[in-house]
């Protein structure tokens, strides 16, 4: 084993998952607590993912949350704001497991992608090994390969341009994921928030076979067991249930409805 990988070889390693034609099911974080990714993270799921795009935690509770999912056994994505160098390199140098870049809408901005976040000879990532991902102190050449291949690269594709490049975009090897996002991808079929619209998912199911041909896995989010049973025989490996803040709200928002009922029924 490469002295490199002690600080990852007790993860899942998602990666190599949906490699082998598994399933892996994770959700989105906005609530910048490693108290409530470590609760999410007990439950089993096989990663979280840490939204820098919407949510408002910063690198430093980043990569706290991260050391909260590894202690259970989950690996840690994050979500960067925009496809920028120093956004990923910031996120990879915490100890993210991989980077998941929005607005993919062509060619050159998944070449940009590959390059910010990839070691030389495949990219031109920053190196600092002083650093949670360097296992703060210095590193062999081992290193690098052992990067190469553990990072998740994960491209968000949300708009019909996106779509209409898409054979281009994902002809890449370096690109492991493409995440159909059917919120921003209803709006631009013109029906805002009906992420359930036929328009809507026979845009997803075309993807999603363009993407599997590719040898890529597919990414959604669901939101209930009826989304998982259609999405897994659709092709989409790559789930995520709900968002943090979503489950929470809808878990007491149930309970304080039944109470009401309850007390109108008396």
């Amino acid at each position: 084993m490469l002295k490199t990988l002690h600080v990852y070889h007790y993860l899942k390693m998602i990666k190599k998952q949906i490699k082998e034609g598994k399933f892996v099911l994770g959700t989105w974080c906005d609530l910048p607590s490693p108290s409530v990714v470590n609760v999410i993270a007990k439950a089993g799921l096989d990663f979280i993912i840490i939204d820098m795009e919407h949510g408002p935690m910063d690198y430093k509770v980043a990569q706290e949350m991260i050391m909260a999912a590894e202690s259970e056994d989950c690996e840690a994505i994050i979500r960067v704001p925009r496809n920028d160098e120093s956004d990923i390199l910031r996120a990879l140098d915490v100890g993210a497991t991989g980077i998941i870049v929005p607005h993919i809408k062509n060619v050159d901005d998944r070449k940009k992608f590959i390059s910010y976040s990839k070691f030389s000879p495949i990219g031109n990532r920053g190196f600092n090994p002083y650093i949670r991902a360097g296992s703060y102190h210095s590193v062999d050449q081992d290193y690098f390969y052992e990067q190469n291949n553990k990072i998740l690269l994960v491209i968000i594709i949300e708009g019909v341009n996106g779509l209409k490049e898409l054979d281009d975009i994902i002809s890449n090897p370096e690109i492991d994921v493409v995440y159909i996002g059917t919120y921003d991808l209803s709006v631009a079929l013109g029906v805002p928030g009906d992420v359930k619209n036929k328009k809507v998912i026979d845009a997803l199911k075309d993807a999603v076979v363009k993407i599997r041909s590719k040898g890529k896995s597919a990414g959604c989010m669901i939101h209930n067991v009826d989304d998982l049973k259609m999405f897994k025989e659709m092709g989409i490996q790559f789930i995520t249930y709900k968002v943090d803040t979503a489950i929470i709200y809808e878990s007491f928002k149930k309970m304080k409805v039944a109470l009401e009922k309850n007390k109108n029924d008396h």
